[in-house]
């Protein structure tokens, strides 16, 4: 069986552009979907509406895997999800180990999506020896001195850090040091890496700040229009982007 380690997504050498990258997920749950109620063919627009962008961007997206469908028909569902999974890189096995195996860490090991998505989870790691040994999702948990042996061992290339901000970056090090190139960080700090290493950082306080900003938006606009004083929101044009949008809380 292939892993993540000798084979790489096809996306970069087609130069496939990485904001189109970013929806094809949202392109392939949509037809997964469809494909679960046996729907055989879908219109540009209804899949574009089941994915949350225009039918303009998702044909232009399409483009670039080579998928144009055809005119009075749509496309045919069971190809696109093939193509799509094929350049994503989800036609192999991609062997993922998950650092830091607290309560996040913990219902990450736990999350069943990651095997029918084509990942799956090779290891658990944490440094307290505590935790040793202690079975979650049915795998053992391993200790963080083991780390490169066990990115060997199993050939690993992608990494999840789950850990406390503290000790992120120097999990990542070691990750990057074993061979591991493609680190999906939860840690609440943002990581160094050297070139060739791709990092995707979710955070969750970060993302309910953003919600907030746009809530206190939402109640200043409704004070507004109810004629009461506005409580919140910036509208001096030095609080806004060179596109008079408001600068991102961090670089996407």
């Amino acid at each position: 069986m292939a892993t993540g380690r000798t084979h790489r997504p096809a996306t970069r050498s087609r130069g496939i552009p990485e904001a189109t990258v970013a929806r094809l997920p949202l392109y392939l749950r949509a037809l997964t979907g469809l494909s679960e109620r046996s729907v055989p063919t879908v219109s540009s627009e209804e899949l574009a509406a089941a994915a949350g962008v225009n039918s303009a961007k998702l044909r232009k997206d399409f483009s670039y895997l080579g998928s144009y469908g055809t005119r009075g028909v749509g496309y045919d569902v069971e190809y696109l999800v093939y193509q799509i999974s094929r350049e994503l890189g989800l036609t192999q096995d991609w062997p993922v180990v998950i650092v830091g195996i607290g309560n996040l860490g913990a219902a990450l090991a736990n999350y069943g999506g990651f095997a029918s998505r084509g990942f799956r989870v090779a290891a658990l790691i944490d440094a307290d020896p505590a935790l040793t040994g202690r079975t979650v999702a049915g795998i053992p948990v391993q200790h963080t001195e083991d780390l490169e042996k066990i990115i060997k061992d199993n050939g690993v290339s992608i990494g999840v850090i789950a850990t406390p901000a503290g000790a992120a970056q120097q999990v990542c090090e070691r990750l990057v040091a074993a061979g591991v190139t493609s680190i999906l960080n939860f840690a609440p700090t943002v990581l160094t890496v050297p070139d060739g290493v791709d990092v995707r950082k979710v955070d969750l306080s970060i993302e309910l700040q953003i919600l907030a900003f746009h809530e206190q938006r939402k109640a200043g606009e409704e004070a507004m229009a109810e004629g009461l004083p506005a409580v919140a929101v910036a509208k001096d044009s030095s609080d806004q982007g060179p596109d008079g949008d408001v600068p991102a809380v961090m670089p996407a």
